[in-house]
């Protein structure tokens, strides 16, 4: 079966209050089951992958892990892809740490 399109968003997601599943390892955010985008409220059904993006300053040896990444399944059948910013983009923003970055194509975005 051939992967669907993704559609970019990168917005701001709203993790429901109580919705966290506890955290599978040592350092990594608990994951919302729930969560808002757009006005609408998405349960999670599934982690179908994930994975770290680290960096480093340019001639430093020390990685830095920047996001935590989840590709999701929806209840309603939506493939997902959404991150946690370990660091705020802004003091204005700290409160936006869980972002979606993709959604399928296919599944009415």
């Amino acid at each position: 079966m051939k992967p669907m399109p993704e559609t970019f968003i990168s917005e701001a997601i709203e993790p429901v209050a109580g919705s966290f599943q506890p955290a599978r390892h040592a350092g990594e955010p608990a994951l919302p089951m729930q969560f808002c985008w757009r006005d609408q409220t998405f349960d999670i059904a599934e982690v179908l992958d994930v994975w770290k993006e680290s960096s480093a300053k340019y001639g430093e040896t020390e990685r830095y892990l920047r996001k935590h990444w989840y590709e999701i399944r929806t209840v309603c059948g939506r493939i997902m892809k959404i991150y946690f910013e370990r660091q705020a983009r802004s003091s204005a923003s700290r409160k936006q740490r869980w972002w979606l970055y993709t959604i399928d194509s296919g599944s009415g975005a």
